[in-house]
């Protein structure tokens, strides 16, 4: 049995994965809070996880839980009077729907996000986060699919580099992003630009839906000999729990929820150019914007037909970029910021900042997939990884 002196190794037989009691959930949030709550107080992260946990994305099995476990332990050694057991690692998954083209064929698939890796640090270099993620990748292959949607890859977005998770099977793509001040430039004159409408709550259903058809039509589109490509579905649940954390947070420290959630240029179907937002605060003073980032989670250009950037999409990307600048600078953002941006989105970026630069990202959020289909050798070449943008993070 393990003890608080000589716990059982990593590499124990008789560990193993399991789904905590709400007892042992509540004592791993207590645990991780102290990295994850950014700019809340401990009590006040509990309840946002709470609010998250019982969104349309999460309800009904989209969450699932998960801790590390000695299953020859008795008791907890930490506190032999608890009912629960002693959680050596944990983490969080939750299932999204995804889209896999393979061979001239599309796919409804779903897949695996998986977030909250987590070890407390008085039971770190026992190698408990690496045997979590051994178990995990093998489980997660099965782990709520059925005859109609298979599970052909899971992902994650590391904090910790490259190595750690790619290691295990979770291999990295590209991760790069796009930044410009969260305050508008007084060099810049927005008024060469087209006009930008606010996009609310109640206008993203129905873009979504649109969004959804647009990324199917193109894997469909894909011509014959093409990589195999994947994709999380933009859909409106999962919109809908970035802006629930956003709307929860925002409520705590300003008193309020952003009611202006992206924009959008143009009003003819077919020719429209939108984008959805989300911001993150991370520091507690909610008068000072340090820190915090207004994170554009979707960029969409309806008309798929054009491939090099024109004159008339950067100029619509750049005033879409020019009201979220307005919006960090209402809400105190430090920046905004786009992940795996487009050559228009980069050049749309420049025109209101001349010295952003893309960034290739080495340490933090880096997009990793594991692919579970036989293969050989690495995958991150060999699949595109379409729409890989913020808003497929968990």
């Amino acid at each position: 049995m393990g003890s608080v002196v000589d716990p059982p190794h990593g590499t124990s037989p008789t560990l193993a994965l399991v789904h905590p009691t709400e007892e042992e959930k509540l004592i791993q949030l207590n645990l991780n809070g102290s990295e994850w709550k950014g700019a809340l107080s401990l009590p006040v992260y509990l309840r946002r996880e709470e609010v998250l946990s019982s969104q349309a994305l999460t309800r009904d099995g989209g969450i699932t839980y998960w801790i590390l476990v000695d299953q020859d332990a008795k008791s907890n050694p930490l506190d032999p009077t608890s009912s629960a057991r002693l959680p050596l690692a944990s983490c969080e998954t939750l299932r999204k729907k995804a889209l896999v083209w393979q061979d001239g064929k599309t796919q409804e698939t779903i897949t695996h996000g998986i977030g909250s890796v987590f070890c407390a640090p008085h039971l770190r270099g026992r190698k408990y986060a690496q045997r979590m993620m051994q178990e995990l990748g093998k489980v997660l292959q099965t782990h709520q699919t059925s005859e109609k949607h298979e599970c052909l890859f899971s992902i994650l977005f590391s904090d910790i580099g490259k190595k750690f998770y790619a290691d295990y099977g979770w291999e990295p793509f590209s991760s790069s992003h796009i930044s410009i001040p969260g305050v508008p430039s007084p060099s810049v004159d927005p008024t060469g630009l087209p006009k930008a409408k606010p996009l609310h709550e109640g206008d993203l259903e129905e873009l979504c839906k649109l969004d959804e058809a647009l990324l199917r039509k193109s894997f469909q589109a894909r011509p014959k000999g093409s990589p195999t490509a994947v994709a999380l579905l933009p859909d409106i649940d999962t919109i809908r729990w970035h802006h629930a954390r956003e709307n929860f947070v925002g409520t705590e420290l300003h008193g309020k929820a952003p009611q202006i959630k992206g924009a959008m240029v143009g009003s003819e179907v077919g020719k429209r150019v939108w984008c959805y937002w989300t911001r993150m605060w991370y520091n507690s003073n909610a008068s000072e914007a340090k820190g915090n980032t207004l994170h554009i989670l979707r960029v969409v250009i309806e008309d798929q037909e054009s491939q090099a950037p024109t004159e008339e999409t950067v100029a619509a990307l750049a005033s879409l970029l020019s009201m979220a600048q307005h919006q960090a600078e209402e809400w105190k953002a430090e920046e905004v910021e786009a992940w795996n941006p487009s050559p228009a989105l980069v050049q749309a970026a420049q025109r209101l900042d001349s010295s952003a630069k893309l960034i290739h990202r080495d340490r933090e959020s880096i997009a990793s997939l594991m692919w579970y289909p036989e293969h050989e050798g690495p995958i991150s070449e060999k699949i595109d990884w379409v729409g890989n943008e913020k808003y497929g993070w968990c």
